[in-house]
């Protein structure tokens, strides 16, 4: 029989949503036309609404949830420098100066979302806390110190490596070989964050209109008709701001994202000092595994947060806690009698080649597939969409000249998934 690991007041849902409740604005009305209608009200659609809403565009942004349902206040609260191949794969694919302006968005990303949280006073706990990178064996270790020996000049993340003899003085686990320190990654309360952006989008004037699902875009560039369960609604200008929600109303799009579902889990509350042992200094963690696991503390440091892809085809999340469980105390055997008051999933948007996508198709605008890295992406390159549709020059980026690939017989259901992730779980488990 398997050991009861839920707390009594075990709730399937995301520990940020007991800080920050999904709004409840289900009576809103979908007016016949605005300037700009966006489809998603997570952090792309609500940056991108800030920027035309405060420049006197009237802006309505709909979802088929509540605001921010999805990713948006579903993520672990950790932030990177978000693009995931390296120099060196950009430039050999798209040349030097493309490589190096792809990879400078990724900074550009993460300092714009601290600049912006400041500036708008909103209280997320937004920490920079770094991260500790971990080799799940020596040889990974040993790749990983090295791909940061030399860095590119004005792409220096500050980087430096923690042998095996010295992680205890980031992660108290002798699972590990070692690992990188990234100083400049952060931590975030999602869920607080997104309500900010919601609270300043509609400040600015922003209708957001919940559980209206879009069902179809029709009509020529400048004269859009978004189709949704509430009925028509006319724009000049539409935005798909949907990621790893992306579903039949958009197609095109919908070919060009993977959903991959992403699991959590919270600890119930830990005693301090256990948690300040376990992790010294609140640093946010991930591994070199190809199934990767990602941790943290909450921003109370009392609890544990702990999430990765645990399930080989979409299942809830209180089937896929006991396995989560189980990898955190694979790391941390103290933690073994530690019980989960939360669980809870979401999809990431992944896309064919690893990057994110912003541009413009037929007059619907977008920007989608942050491959994990959606809490800097998804704000920066919104907030990029939105001055485009303003006809700002600074809306441009280098990610917006990067085709948009999909593949052969794929139309939105990964069925790839299976075998993907069963071949990784064999080659992390072989390697380890």
């Amino acid at each position: 029989m398997t050991r009861q690991i839920f707390a009594e007041d075990y709730k399937a849902q995301p520990f940020w949503w007991e800080r920050s409740p999904r709004p409840d604005t289900a009576q809103v009305q979908l007016p016949a036309k605005a300037d700009v209608v966006i489809i998603g009200s997570g952090y792309t659609g609500l940056h991108a609404a800030i920027q035309t809403a405060r420049a006197g565009r009237h802006t309505v942004v709909i979802d088929a949830e509540a605001a921010g349902w999805g990713c948006s206040s579903r993520n672990g609260g950790q932030i990177s420098t978000s693009i995931k191949p390296s120099y060196g794969a950009l430039k050999a694919k798209f040349g030097a100066d493309a490589a190096f302006a792809i990879r400078k968005e990724g900074l550009n990303a993460l300092q714009w979302v601290e600049d912006f949280t400041t500036a708008e006073g909103i209280d997320c706990d937004f920490r920079r806390v770094g991260r500790f990178y971990a080799a799940h064996t020596p040889g990974n270790y040993e790749v990983l110190a090295r791909s940061f020996d030399h860095e590119v000049k004005g792409l220096e993340t500050g980087a430096y490596a923690v042998p095996k003899t010295e992680q205890h003085r980031e992660i108290a686990s002798d699972l590990y070989h070692g690992g990188v320190v990234q100083p400049l990654h952060a931590s975030i309360d999602p869920g607080a964050y997104h309500l900010g952006l919601l609270d300043r989008a509609q400040a600015a004037g922003a209708e957001v209109v919940p559980h209206c699902r879009a069902e179809g875009i029709v009509g020529a560039p400048g004269t859009l008709t978004v189709r949704t369960s509430k009925g028509e609604i006319a724009a000049r200008n539409v935005v798909v701001a949907t990621s790893g929600y992306t579903g039949g109303a958009t197609p095109w799009h919908r070919r060009r994202i993977i959903p991959i579902g992403s699991y959590m889990i919270a600890t119930d509350r830990l005693a301090p000092d256990l948690v300040a042992r376990l992790i010294p200094n609140d640093r946010v963690i991930t591994d070199t595994r190809k199934l990767v696991v990602y941790y943290r503390t909450c921003p109370e440091r009392r609890r544990i947060l702990f999430g990765g892809r645990v399930s080989i085809s979409e299942t809830d999340p209180s089937a896929a806690a006991p396995d989560l469980h189980a990898e955190m105390v694979r790391r941390f055997p103290e933690l073994s009698e530690a019980k989960v008051s939360h669980a809870w999933m979401g999809f990431v948007g992944y896309t064919f080649d690893e990057l994110p996508h912003l541009g413009e198709r037929e007059g619907v605008h977008y920007a989608m597939g942050y491959c994990g890295s959606g809490v800097s992406l998804a704000s920066y390159l919104g907030m990029r969409i939105g001055q485009q549709l303003l006809g700002l020059a600074e809306g441009e980026s280098p990610l917006a000249d990067v085709p948009f690939e999909t593949r052969a017989y794929y139309w939105g259901k990964p069925w790839f998934l299976a075998p993907s992730i069963s071949y990784y779980r064999w080659r992390d488990n072989r390697a380890a």
